[in-house]
């Protein structure tokens, strides 16, 4: 096999195709992640405590535990997708095993027994936020082709820039176009479509090369035959979205717990979309564009909580999540193959380090407990995903898709509502949990439910949790950002068995 040798290029120019809207969705949503007990109830913990995935929703509740405790969990997640395009339809799953959940908190008591301060708790805790595991194939017969992806970035573009020289390769232009401001992405990509046959120049004065102006000229249209298009659209993604909790609490007399939470969160995200094209009119013509994204990224963000009992059966929760803070890099690749030819410049795209700055969180809680054998938790959070920003605010590029997302993204509330029945060392939950779209189409995302159910068994100093929770959501995604707009329709189930392990230490 040929061993490839990638040139690297830093792109100078920014553009709405590397960073855009779905990006700031992504790395702004969460998912249900945690304890099996903790999912078993649907994350309504926020005014209970005393589970070390509770602390992700308020960090008082690290101060609800009477001694020092660590819980290890592994989740095996499946993802179905049922994906509608145009007159097709498919189907896929995918199945993920990994390392939930893992963590610990100290407790210190106060041996004062007079002291208005009873004790204090430090913590520990990593928590998948998100998981990026996805794909699927949407596959269906298009009146409108890949070929206005390309007609979209290339309006505008001098061909003389699009040509390389005699002694110039396709990966030394491609890069060359990367590094030039004004140039930058859009003319990688008209660069792409012009060499692949995909696209072709504007020329109504039929000039040539010799002739004067002919390098000049700067509009495009397709090269395509007309006719109907057979569409293989594929998505492949892994990754996730992990989170570092450094936590400190305290109990103040019996009735009033504080806590604050110091988070590190890290994105490793890696894509690749591709489009294979036929056009049915003309089936020797065909069009495969791949595109691979890289993403890492680092962040901080911190919490507040406080909960407190209101008599001796009902306790109240408040707390505060603050923006994430992240910084992002973002590599691509690309690659274009038609019946005219093969364009692979082997060159990665670099992009400058941006930041991004997710929304707020609020949530309230209450709980009630029937005595020592039950009890009735729910939560309810508050995320403006429309105060998402990318930053620096003012690069032109930023400013538009800060612009979107204030436009286009919306508030978004959260109900979560868990119950649980003691048997004597037999734990009986379940939960519900309603999540609404960020979008304030409610179309491009839809809103989610979930349910699920667990049983607990209490060893004394060991317990053994098993979960399983399920939720859908429906989506309308675009092929494209630009030009090939056409939706899909996905409507994706999930479903999680959730197996933890807890010990006193």
């Amino acid at each position: 096999m040929k061993k490839l040798i990638f040139a690297f290029t830093v792109i100078i120019s920014m553009t709405v195709e590397a960073q855009n809207i779905t990006d700031a969705v992504r790395y702004s949503t969460t998912d249900l992640n945690g304890t099996a007990r903790y999912r078993a109830m649907s994350g309504a913990f926020g005014a209970l405590g005393g589970d070390l995935s509770a602390l992700n929703v308020n960090p008082a509740g690290s101060a609800v535990f009477l001694n020092s405790f660590t819980t290890f969990t592994l989740n095996v997640e499946n993802a179905e997708n049922e994906v509608s395009y145009m007159n097709g339809f498919s189907t896929n799953s995918n199945t993920d095993v990994d390392l939930g959940q893992a963590g610990a908190v100290f407790v210190f008591n106060n041996r004062n027994e007079n002291a208005a301060w009873k004790k204090f708790t430090l913590g520990f805790n990593y928590n998948k936020a998100a998981s990026f595991e996805d794909d699927f194939v949407a596959s269906g017969t298009n009146s409108r082709s890949i070929d206005r992806y390309f007609l979209n970035y290339a309006q505008g573009i001098a061909l003389d820039n699009l040509v390389p020289f005699e002694d110039e390769t396709i990966g030394e232009l491609y890069s060359y176009l990367g590094e030039t401001r004004g140039l930058g992405f859009a003319a990688q990509q008209a660069m792409l479509g012009y060499l692949g046959g995909v696209i072709t120049v504007d020329n109504p004065n039929n000039l040539t090369e010799g002739d004067p102006g002919y390098y000049d000229l700067n509009s495009y249209v397709s090269y395509l035959s007309p006719g109907t298009y057979d569409q293989i659209y594929t998505y492949a993604a892994t990754g996730l979205n992990g989170k570092f909790s450094f936590n400190f609490a305290t109990q103040y007399q019996d009735v009033l717990y504080l806590g604050l939470n110091l988070n590190s969160h890290f994105i490793n995200y890696d894509r690749v979309v591709s489009i294979d094209e036929v056009n049915l009119n003309a089936s020797e013509e065909y069009v495969f564009f791949e595109d691979r994204l890289s993403t890492l990224g680092s962040g901080f963000s911190f919490q507040l909580g406080a909960l407190a009992k209101a008599g001796e059966n009902l306790r109240i929760g408040a707390a505060y999540e603050s923006p994430t803070w992240y910084e992002i890099s973002e590599e691509t690749l690309q690659y274009l193959e038609s019946d005219i030819a093969i364009v692979d410049p082997q060159v990665i795209n670099i992009y400058p380090d941006y930041k991004l700055q997710t929304p707020s969180k609020y949530t309230g809680s209450l709980a009630y407990l029937f005595g020592p054998s039950a009890l009735l938790s729910f939560d309810y959070s508050y995320k403006d995903y429309s105060s998402t920003k990318f930053k620096p605010k003012d690069d032109p590029a930023f400013m538009n898709q800060n612009d979107i997302i204030s436009n286009e993204l919306k508030g978004a509330s959260e109900f979560r509502i868990g119950g649980e029945y003691r048997i004597e060392a037999w734990s009986l939950r379940a939960g519900y949990r309603f999540e609404e779209s960020p979008y304030s189409n409610e179309n491009t995302v839809g809103d989610l439910q979930g349910y699920s159910a667990g049983l607990g068994y209490n060893f004394g100093n060991i317990r053994l949790d098993l979960s399983y929770d399920q939720w859908e959501r429906d989506s309308n995604p675009q092929l494209y950002q630009t030009g090939l707009t056409d939706r899909m329709a996905i409507a994706r189930n999930n479903s999680n068995f959730i197996l933890s392990l807890s010990f006193g230490i």
